[in-house]
This record gives C-alpha cells, structure tokens and sequence, in this order.
C-alpha cells in the first residue's frame, strides 16, 4: 500500500459531503478575518466545487468572481450549482494562472496550497493578479492536528497498516502550519503577514453521515479507504468508531480547524 497516490479530484457530487460543507463554514469566518471593503474583484484559485466562491457572493458583496481549478470535473459542478452573474469558472492551473497582472482586487485560495506541487509558484501568481496594495490570502486544513474528522480516521489507518502513515496528510503536508504558511507568503514577497486558526463544528448525525463520504474516493482518505478490499475497509471502519466521541443521540460531535494566512501586495 505504501508509495505514491494519485489524488482523486473529479466528482463534485461525492466531494460535498466529504468536505465541501464545512469548509463553507470555514470560508464564512475565513472572510470574516479578512475585513475587505465591498465592490472587488475576487480571484479563487483552485475554486473546486465553489464553496468559497459561492461564499465570497453571499458576504463580501464582490464586483465579480473568477473562480478556477485544476478539475475539469469540479469547474463543471460549480458552474451547475452557482448562477449568479458575477462568477465566472475557468479551468486552469494554480501554478500558472491565465489572467491579467494586477487584475484583482484580491485572490484567495482555500483547501488548495498543499495540493499544489509547487506552492511557492500559486502564490506568487496569485500575487501577480492583484493590483497593489491588495491581499492575497488562503486558509488549509491543520490535517496533523484539529482537522478531527481526518485525523481519527488517519490515525486509525495507520494502527492497521503501516503503509498508510506515508499517506496520513498530517506527514503529506507540513506546509499546514502556521509558522510554514507565514514563511511561504514571507519568501513571495507579501509584506504584513500573518496567521490565524479558524475552528468550526462539524457536528454528524450518526456514523453513517461521517463515514459514507469516505466511500466517494475523492481526496486521499477516500481514496485510500476505497484501495482497501472489503474486509480490511470493515475494520478500518470499526477501529475508527470505537475511537470516536459518539453522544447518547448517535451524532458525533467534532472540530475542524483551519489555518489561515494573509499578505499584502507591495
């Protein structure tokens, strides 16, 4: 099992309920933090299935809204479920962005950084795209510790196969720290940087809301819990809800936290 895995990022519909509604949750309070006056352009890079953008129409009273991503897959869903006039989704790639310098007003990222193979590369483009005296800005999952959801499952399925510690996104990405982050935007040349966690609940009915996502394949616990066969995803399955805080109601009541990073433009 061990080795290098292709991260699976196609299906809009099977990566909402793994992650995409709470990081809406994440983005509310994300924008929140950022305090930017209304009437910008927005750029979201590696926009996904449009949960930030989605956000960014409802509080931030934008001009308008460029989102794009790598996943042809994922524009299409955002273009299906957004309607608003002032988005736009284009495919495209964060390392290499297909717009204009000094275009925006501000560019956001979320979910996205450590993903990117050269995360240094997506921020200096997202810095090329906005105009001077803009901020450019991102939040990712703290995956080695408050990202609960992903870390009771990792941390089983690395007691049940020491391949998978290779695979666990909290060693994948250490980007995903704050003193990292401030570091990255730092060596891009952004000046006033600085970090904030962003905590949100993510409160599951039962079992069965917190781990069918996980049988969608999209994004690397998914994916690694679909690699399995039968009998081993079964108890990776029962491992992970003996471990987990269930109340007397059968909901699972847990926290997901965000690290968020903002700099400015020179």
């Amino acid at each position: 099992m061990a080795g290098e895995r292709k991260d699976t990022w196609a299906a809009g519909m099977l990566y909402e309920p793994y992650v995409g509604r709470w990081s809406r949750l994440v983005a509310k309070d994300f924008l929140r933090w950022l305090e930017l006056p209304a009437q910008l352009d927005w750029l979201d890079v590696g926009c996904g299935t449009g949960a930030l953008t989605e956000v960014i129409l409802q509080q931030a009273r934008p001009i308008s809204v460029i989102g794009m991503d790598s996943s042809a897959g994922f524009v299409d869903h955002a273009k299906a479920h957004i309607s608003d006039p002032r988005a736009t989704f284009e495919v495209a790639d964060a390392q290499s962005l297909t717009v204009d310098s000094a275009r925006f007003g501000t560019a956001v990222a979320g979910l996205v950084l450590n993903f990117v193979p050269k995360p240094l590369l997506a921020v200096q483009e997202m810095a090329r795209a906005v105009r001077p005296g803009g901020v450019v800005a991102a939040y990712v999952w703290d995956y080695a510790g408050k990202m609960e959801l992903m870390r009771y499952f990792w941390d089983a399925a690395v007691a049940l196969d020491r391949d998978a510690f290779e695979l666990d996104e909290g060693r994948r990405f250490p980007i995903c720290q704050p003193t990292a982050l401030v570091a990255l935007f730092t060596e891009t040349g952004l000046r006033d940087v600085q970090a904030q966690a962003i905590d949100v609940p993510t409160t599951f009915r039962d079992f069965d809301d917190y781990w069918t996502p996980f049988l969608g394949g999209q994004a690397p616990a998914p994916g690694y819990a679909m690699s399995l066969n039968e009998e081993r995803r079964g108890a990776l399955r029962d491992r992970i809800r003996a471990a987990l805080p269930i109340a007397s109601d059968g909901s699972i009541p847990l926290i997901a936290r965000a690290w968020a990073v903002r700099g400015c433009t020179l």
